[in-house]
């Protein structure tokens, strides 16, 4: 069973006392009046294409999605640009360097993870690599990978409905 983010706030975080109106938003403490808002976090996503228009995709090794496909990236760090988390995250699950990113979307996501689901904004960049042939995954996070022309079987299969959401955009912007 999944529960919203603000669902799982039974107590204050900052004073500790046991709340009477959970699920609200945003989360207002009964007895010091502590409010968190409960904004999307921030995460980044490659579609990191080689010289023949092929996209990379990897295929997730654990949960949330394990066994799914969908795109290099992750969540924004503290203090962190959306840019220096896409190369950080996509250097991280795949060992390749980035030589060019471009904006292409931002689309909402929902992250349930261990039964809370949070709010995400993602960010998806179009992406060329510096050597895209030499693709060595991070096994913790992913256990396969495949450059594709993307087909309903991949998109069928994806982690997250926005990361399919950005890979359809961009093939309707290909020539």
């Amino acid at each position: 069973m999944s529960i919203p983010m603000e669902q799982a706030y039974l107590h204050c975080p900052r004073c500790g006392s046991k709340q009477n109106d959970v699920g609200q938003i945003p989360f207002r403490c009964d007895h010091c009046q502590f409010a968190v808002f409960f904004g999307p976090v921030a995460a980044v996503g490659g579609l990191i294409v080689d010289s023949a228009n092929k996209l990379l995709l990897v295929r997730r090794a654990r949960n949330p999605g394990k066994g799914q496909w969908g795109l290099p990236g992750g969540f924004v760090d503290r203090g962190e640009t959306a840019e220096e988390a896409l190369e950080r995250e996509v250097y991280e699950e795949t060992q390749l360097r980035l030589k060019t990113r471009e904006l292409l979307v931002t689309r909402p996501n929902q992250y349930n993870y261990q039964g809370v689901v949070t709010e995400v904004i993602d960010l998806f960049y179009v992406c060329r690599a510096v050597d895209p042939s030499h693709v060595e995954l991070e096994p913790a996070e992913l256990d396969d990978y495949a450059w594709v022309h993307p087909t309903a079987d991949y998109l069928d299969n994806m982690a997250f409905p926005s990361n399919r959401y950005a890979i359809e955009l961009w093939m309707s912007e290909l020539p």
